[in-house]
């Protein structure tokens, strides 16, 4: 039974199996050839950063506020908007957008800076 098993684990290859071992401590391993990056950390940071951007917007601002600055940015996946597209949603001057967000955003960084 041990040899059947071992014979199915045969072609399996791991990235730590060392490709140049001469009796050192310091051996090539694959995974420094194939040379794969963990990014998991990054991305979890990113996805932590972005709730943390979406639960701002939502406390923070009001209805409208948080509207015009999903729409702007894109934070609910979909494309980010002028501010002439979003001036046209709501049917008002794209300097109103503008001076919408701008205060919007001085709330989230206020928030941010904060926490």
């Amino acid at each position: 039974m041990y040899f059947r098993g071992q014979r199915k684990l045969q072609n399996e290859v791991s990235l730590s199996d060392a490709i140049d071992s001469d009796g050192q401590e310091d051996s090539l391993q694959l995974l420094d050839v194939v040379g794969v990056e963990d990014t998991m950390l990054e991305d979890l940071h990113e996805r932590d950063s972005a709730l943390r951007v979406r639960q701002l917007v939502r406390d923070c601002l009001t209805e409208r506020e948080a509207e015009i600055i999903r729409l702007r940015y894109g934070l609910d996946g979909s494309v980010p908007l002028t501010q002439r597209e979003v001036a046209a949603k709501f049917g008002i001057s794209r300097s109103y957008v503008s001076r919408i967000e701008k205060k919007s955003l001085g709330c989230l960084r206020a928030a941010l800076e904060g926490t």
